[in-house]
């Protein structure tokens, strides 16, 4: 909830004004001596704080879990392991895991999803860094759908789908090897395209810093690349770009 929602929700008496006051007057963070969890975030940005779970202490993701599902009733992770999954789901019950993303997350039922973010990867090996891309983008309200296994050495397949990938407000492609596929899509679509290398690939792949470079060198336009396999990094602006594109059809149907 950023600060337009919450001063709505108390506009149309869904909080009262008292409940309004005190979600803005408690303390902007909460300190736990090890870490600052940062409450207004999400007032400020729309997005909530996001824990990145590799190499935190047992004891301090534990916590901070607890005192985020405690606050919120919500919590999203990355990079998690399955043994990180256990000690959370102790604490935290309804905690969930997927062992191919590694995303460790506690949602509420039943929230609203808008728009459309296309998720398309290369091959089947892109998929962990694409599904946190995708599950990044539904878990922050967009409608994420995945086109996977369209990489450029079968064009054929990718073409096979590019009329609804055209309909999306945003695309992420995920590529490791030489990276192609972003400037191939960038080259059929409207809308923006955010790339995004894996570290997918042989020797002179280089750990992804080929497909890195192919992709910041695109001669497609509107092209912008995020970091190797970060796969969060994309599906979170994807959301930010779906928003823009939500609100702004939103607008116009309310004035037409």
């Amino acid at each position: 909830m950023d600060i337009t929602d919450l001063l709505r929700q108390v506009k149309q008496g869904d909080l009262s004004i008292e409940e309004g006051a005190a979600i803005l007057q408690k303390q902007p963070f909460e300190e736990l001596g090890f870490a600052k969890l940062d409450r207004h975030r999400a007032l400020r940005s729309g997005f909530a704080e996001v824990i990145f779970c590799s190499g935190k202490p047992d004891e301090y993701l534990t916590k901070i879990y607890k005192s985020m599902v405690e606050e919120t009733g919500e919590a999203f992770g990355t990079r998690a392991t399955k043994e990180q999954y256990e000690l959370v789901k102790a604490v935290v019950p309804q905690v969930t895991y997927d062992p191919v993303s590694r995303i460790l997350k506690a949602e509420k039922e039943g929230k609203k999803r808008d728009g459309l973010v296309a998720v398309c990867c290369a091959g089947t090996a892109d998929i962990p860094v694409a599904e946190e891309a995708a599950q990044t983008a539904e878990f922050f309200g967009c409608n994420a759908e995945r086109f996977y296994d369209v990489g450029v050495s079968g064009l054929h397949r990718l073409l096979s789908r590019v009329d609804r990938i055209w309909e999306a407000n945003c695309v992420i492609a995920v590529a490791g090897m030489e990276g192609a596929l972003a400037s191939v899509i960038g080259g059929l679509v409207r809308n923006p395209v955010i790339a995004v290398p894996t570290s997918v690939g042989y020797g002179a792949s280089m750990n992804g810093i080929s497909a890195l470079l192919t992709m910041i060198n695109s001669c497609a336009n509107g092209v912008a690349t995020v970091n190797i396999d970060n796969g969060y990094g994309a599906g979170y602006l994807a959301t930010q770009m779906n928003r823009l594109a939500t609100s702004r059809s939103d607008k116009e149907q309310s004035d037409g």
